[in-house]
C-alpha cells in the first residue's frame, strides 16, 4: 500500500518555501537538489528530478522495448547474444 505523507509549508513573498524535513527525506533531497512540480487538475506533484527523469526514459525505452519485440530479460539477453555472435 502507497504511504501518504502529509505535511505544510508557507509561501513566502518571493513565492518561495521551505520543505519540511519529513518531505525532503521521503524524497531523498538534499542541499542543491533540484525537483519536479506537476500540476494535475488542482493538485501539485512534487518529485525528485532526478527520480522524475529516469521515469521518463524507463517509458521511452518501454515503448522502444516492445517495437524491438523485447518483452522480458530473456529477450533482452538473447539480443545480446545474438549481437555477440555477429561481432565474432
Amino acid at each position: 500500500m502507497e504511504s501518504i505523507l502529509v505535511d505544510n509549508a508557507k509561501v513566502m513573498a518571493k513565492g518561495q518555501i521551505t520543505l519540511p524535513k519529513s518531505i525532503r527525506s521521503a524524497l531523498g533531497l538534499t542541499t542543491g537538489d533540484r525537483v519536479t512540480l506537476i500540476k494535475q487538475n488542482d493538485r501539485v506533484i512534487m518529485m525528485n528530478s532526478a527520480v522524475y527523469a529516469m521515469k521518463m526514459l524507463q517509458i521511452a525505452m518501454a515503448d522502444e522495448a516492445g517495437r524491438a519485440g523485447l518483452r522480458d530479460d530473456n529477450d533482452v539477453t538473447a539480443m545480446i547474444m545474438k549481437m555477440r555472435a555477429e561481432e565474432s
